[in-house]
């Protein structure tokens, strides 16, 4: 399948406005390995196989192993994610594929309790913003690019 255009080309200055609003989450106590885990999960449910390729990707560059990346998508039923991770991997669900909004109070309350306020803001902006570039992604047709977030920095600058 071949994109339908490059919105990189076509709209720069919206790009940089969105990756501008994700530059405060590289101070986040979060860590950029579960902040990668909830980029790999929105984009499993969105079906962005740009993001996909990217953050599974960046996971391996940042020493996770390949299996535990693997089962992202069946996080609920693999041993291998601890409490926060769990915690962030619903509430990536819970906001990624909105519905019944009264649905997240169980998803909430796993975050509530395992992160601060402050981490609970950022992990919903973090899970905005990836599904923002999971909408770009898809609607355009963008193609995997074959790179970690690393790679794709380095490129960049």
């Amino acid at each position: 399948m071949s994109a339908r255009l490059d919105y990189n080309k076509v709209a720069p200055d919206l790009m940089r406005a969105v990756f501008t609003a994700a530059m405060p989450l590289t101070r986040s106590t979060l860590g950029e390995q579960l902040l990668e885990f909830v980029k790999l999960r929105a984009s499993q449910i969105n079906g962005c196989a740009l993001c996909l390729d990217l953050h599974a990707r960046t996971l391996l560059d940042l020493g996770v192993d390949f299996a535990k990346i693997n089962l992202v998508a069946a996080w609920r039923e693999a041993p291998d994610f601890d409490a926060r991770e769990r915690a962030a991997l619903a509430w990536t669900e819970a906001l990624t594929a909105l519905g019944n909004h009264r649905d997240n109070d169980e998803a909430y309350k796993e975050i509530e309790a395992v992160f601060s306020e402050r981490e609970r803001v950022e992990l919903t902006h973090a899970i905005g913003i990836i599904n923002l570039y999971n909408r770009y992604n898809v609607a355009f047709r963008a193609p995997p690019m074959g790179m970690s977030m690393s790679q794709l920095m380095k490129m960049a600058s």
